[in-house]
Order: structure tokens, then sequence, then C-alpha cells
């Protein structure tokens, strides 16, 4: 099973990025994590991070083109704002977990709403970088 972990914007600033919300560890700290898991499966982990939407959107269409078979996205700040990220996912039909560091649910106004949990497989918010953890576990049990 191919599975891509997918970020937006500003996670490469994990772990000096308001640590008061987002905590210590860095982005790579967690895909070192998520690949230890994985060693005990039959899975190839692919990550990718980027600032950029138009990016994030050509991962996605990457990842139906190599026949991947779920996604992890923590789509950060654009959890809010971005129809075309959501039209992707939709277009490739990939079943995806979607992550939130942060509760977003009790954050600001702006911040409650997700363009992504209606077509989500499962949601992982305010589980802090262990969200990326449970994700990956469900993704791999789901099969």
């Amino acid at each position: 099973m191919k599975i891509l972990v997918l970020n937006g914007p500003n996670l490469n600033l994990l772990g000096i990025r308001e640590e008061d919300v987002y905590g210590s560890e860095t982005l790579e700290e967690i895909e070192l994590k998520l690949k230890k898991i994985v060693e005990e499966s039959e899975c190839e982990l692919n990550f990718f991070q980027s600032n950029a939407e138009h990016e994030l959107i050509e991962a996605i269409h990457d990842a139906y083109k190599s026949n991947t078979n779920k996604i992890i996205f923590n789509p950060a700040g654009y959890t809010h704002t971005s129809v075309a990220l959501r039209d992707a996912l939709l277009a490739v039909k990939i079943p995806f977990f979607e992550v939130h560091i942060s509760d977003i649910e009790s954050r600001e106004d702006f911040r409650q709403k997700s363009y992504f949990s209606d077509i989500a497989k499962k949601v992982f918010s305010g589980h802090g970088t262990d969200g990326y953890t449970l994700a990956l576990k469900e993704a791999i049990k789901d099969k």
C-alpha cells in the first residue's frame, strides 16, 4: 500500500512556530516517527510539504498517477480557504485522513470551518502531533 503524507503551509516551521499551540516536534521528527511505524507493515510512505497551494494540488494529482492508496493530509491554513484542494481530492477519489495538530473547533471562529472534514475518511484534530500517528495506523488497518 502506498500512503502520501501531505502537509500544507507553515508546517515546515513546526518546532519553532507557536509552540504553545503546535508543540515543539518538527516535521522531520514526525516523518521519522511515521517511518518507524511503517517498518512493521508493507507500506510505502511518501512525504510532501509545501507553502504553495498549486504544489499541493499537483502532489494530489501525482498521487493519483502513482496509484497511491491513501493520503494523510494536514491542509494547515488551507483548511479554511481552499476549494481548489477540496476539488482535487474529490477528483482523484483517493481516501484521505484529515489531520490537525490543534483542535480547530476550539480555536478562532474562522478556523472552525474545514473544507475537508465532510469528505475525509476520518478527522484527527487536537491530538497534537500524535494525530499523524493515529491517522497512519488507521490508514494501514483500513484496507
